[in-house]
Formats: C-alpha cells, sequence, structure tokens
C-alpha cells in the first residue's frame, strides 16, 4: 500500500512519513502539486494526503488536476491542512478532496480517516 504525502514544509511530511511508516504503508514525499503529479506519472500510488497551501500548486489546483485526469481520478485523497474554517473544507471538497482533516493530527486520527477512505467511505 503506497501513500503519497503531499506537503511544502519538510517537517510535515517527515512527521506524516513516520506515522504513516509505522502502520506498514510505503511513502512517496512531494513537495507541492506539481511535484506530486509529476511522482504520479512514475508511481503507482493507493491514497494521497494533501496539504492545502503551498507554493506553486495548491492543493485544490492539485486535486481539480487529478480529478480532470482519466488515469488518476480514482485515487482517494485527504486534505491535511490548518484551515478549520468552513469555507476551506467546502472548497476542499467542491474540488474533490474525499475526507478533510484540521492540523495538529495525531497518528491515530490519521490511520483511522486513511482506513475509512481505503474501505471507500468519506465523513464529509
Amino acid at each position: 500500500m503506497k501513500i503519497m504525502v503531499v506537503d511544502d514544509c519538510q517537517t510535515t511530511r517527515k512527521l506524516l512519513g513516520l506515522y504513516l511508516k509505522a502502520k506498514g504503508f510505503n511513502i512517496v514525499f512531494a513537495e507541492n502539486g506539481l511535484d506530486a503529479i509529476e511522482k504520479l506519472a512514475t508511481d503507482d500510488i493507493n491514497l494521497i494526503l494533501s496539504a492545502l497551501n503551498m507554493p506553486h500548486m495548491d492543493g485544490i489546483e492539485f486535486i481539480k488536476t487529478l480529478r480532470s485526469d482519466p488515469l488518476l481520478f480514482h485515487i482517494p485523497v485527504l486534505m491535511v491542512s490548518t484551515e478549520a474554517d468552513f469555507e476551506e473544507r467546502e472548497r476542499a471538497f467542491k474540488a474533490g478532496a474525499n475526507d478533510y482533516l484540521v492540523k495538529p493530527v495525531t497518528a491515530d486520527m490519521l490511520i483511522e480517516k486513511i482506513r475509512n477512505l481505503l474501505k471507500g467511505g468519506h465523513d464529509a
């Protein structure tokens, strides 16, 4: 099972990566949406964790790009953001996010959301 972590903050990427590796997931890291799109061309990814605010291509544009690609649109996306307000959540869901988690996150919160998404559900 391979999960892509897309976040411009190296500390966040490392922390989420540690949580996921501890649960046996393989991890691919990307620094922003553009980096993620490039890596998706060569990696078989089962689920994506994406930040909302990133340079070059933010999480919303990344998800819109993902959803418009017939080879990638099926990959579930969990938006992981510091933005807790309702409008940002709605923007993410309208763009195609499957679920939304507000930072700071714990390993348990993250794994619960991932398991739910991999089963095909979401909490919207």
